[in-house]
């Protein structure tokens, strides 16, 4: 087990085969390349935080994107297969990274745009910019509410 200090959790121990490594850090914080996940709350099926390791004030809110958006598809490139070693697709986790717009948590939106790809045999991890694509880096986790006339 690694001990980790963080200012969200405090001291906590990690087992290091649970560490996911992004090789080349993930885009504006490429020098970050290990995290660890950790539910939100105990049981959380819709959130988590992606907590770097050596950074004790950067974690990540993130989400699975198909548990709000059922229709997300993508395909990974060859270049990310190969990267990853993926070799198993059940074996492969995606996460969309979570925005909280002045706090609001009714105005949250995941970045569909840039999924993170984590292939679980190996723990490696990659942020894959998706191109050619009709998704946006800000999908509203809920809807608007209505607007009412009068």
């Amino acid at each position: 087990m690694l001990k980790i200090s963080t200012s969200r959790f405090g001291e906590i121990e990690v087992d290091e085969k649970k560490i996911v490594h992004f090789k080349n850090g993930i885009p504006a914080f490429e020098n970050e390349h290990e995290f660890i996940i950790l539910p939100y709350e105990e049981n959380s099926p819709y959130y988590y935080f992606m907590q770097s390791i050596n950074s004790p004030d950067l974690a990540f809110l993130l989400t699975i994107p198909f548990l709000f958006f059922p229709d997300y598809t993508f395909e990974i490139d060859d270049e990310t297969i190969k990267e990853l070693e993926i070799k198993n697709y059940d074996n492969v986790f995606y996460y969309s990274m979570i925005t909280i717009p002045n706090g609001n948590i009714r105005d949250m939106t995941a970045n569909l745009l840039a999924p993170l790809v984590l292939n679980s045999d190996n723990m490696q991890a990659k942020q894959v910019v998706l191109e050619k694509s009709n998704y946006t880096t800000k999908h509203r986790l809920f809807p608007e509410p209505a607007k009412r006339e009068g």
